[in-house]
């Protein structure tokens, strides 16, 4: 097996199609079709269900696919640490973030990395905190922005950040600008909430603050979308639990009140954002790097929520 073999069978995997993965890879259809039967052969293993409409995994493609992925991903990052010794920072980064802080933070976090590293490049990725985990072990991503996790042997964790947690409701008609009154732990089970289904961090996090008090959510209906989730409060006067950053520059921000959960009396609920890298991959430079950038822009933006 080679890596041409390897980057091809991925291409074909991820597009379901030999003829598009053979225009992304620039090379004759015909060629990746016995680079990919090559393999076949060498592992002894049919990788590719082949029909008139393209190409479906098998079950040993399907289990080389996560390998093959996360083999292009190191061999990726062995050639950005040489480059990176030669003191230009090059290769491609690959950064998680939850869905509550993707849309506030994405601009920013490839505006502010192209300006200090020009030779390189990013990207980014939108998950929930148990699935970007899970990538990072598979070396699909570099690092990721996660809630409530726990550190493990395959995972390193840095805290970043506690955030506020908040129920998210419709403003009161001919309510003004006053601040709201925080919401305690009792009147919090009786609102009738949308929340992500379980093991999403925020879910379990309220069940666990609810339960600790002998009280259980009321839950309406399980989204896992932030922007359906605050659509439905808006137009079905049902609650939301989610930190005052989900409502920044969103659409439906003015109709709606962030009002701050309080397990007791100046003690607020809270939920931990943590800087999570794969423990067993060295981190090079240019991690180092955009992970002091992702700090700065996630800091700055609380900072700003809390003026």
């Amino acid at each position: 097996m080679d890596l041409k073999q390897l980057s091809g069978f991925v291409q074909v995997a991820e597009l379901g199609s030999f003829t598009r993965a053979a225009a992304v890879l620039r090379v004759a259809q015909p060629a990746l079709s016995r680079q990919v039967r090559a393999l076949e052969v060498e592992l002894r293993q049919t990788l590719f269900e082949r029909n008139g409409r393209g190409v479906t995994l098998t079950p040993s493609g399907t289990r080389l696919l996560a390998h093959g992925r996360g083999i292009l991903q190191q061999v990726q990052r062995a050639v950005q640490e040489l480059e990176e010794l030669r003191g230009k920072p090059t290769g491609l980064l690959s950064i998680g973030l939850p869905p509550t802080l993707s849309r506030t933070l994405t601009a920013p976090l490839v505006e502010g990395f192209r300006a200090r590293f020009p030779g390189a490049g990013v990207s980014v990725v939108e998950g929930l905190t148990h699935y970007m985990l899970e990538w990072l072990v598979q070396g699909r991503i570099d690092a990721a922005l996660v809630y409530n996790a726990t550190p493990s042997s395959s995972v390193a964790l840095e805290p970043v950040l506690e955030e506020r947690l908040h129920l998210i409701s419709a403003r009161p008609a001919g309510r003004g600008a006053a601040r709201p009154a925080p919401v305690a732990l009792a009147e919090l089970a009786t609102r009738e909430l949308v929340i992500p289904s379980r093991p999403h961090a925020l879910r379990m996090r309220v069940e666990t603050a609810l339960a600790e008090a002998g009280l259980v959510p009321r839950v309406a209906l399980e989204i896992e979308s932030v922007g359906a989730m605050l659509a439905l409060v808006q137009r079905h006067a049902l609650h939301a639990v989610l930190s005052a950053s989900a409502l920044a520059d969103h659409p439906a921000g003015e109709a709606l009140q962030a009002r701050p959960i309080q397990i007791a009396p100046r003690r607020p609920l809270t939920t931990s954002l943590s800087l999570a890298t794969a423990a067993q991959r060295p981190r090079g430079p240019l991690l180092d790097q955009a992970a002091a950038l992702l700090r700065q822009l996630v800091r700055a933006q609380a900072e700003g929520e809390a003026a």
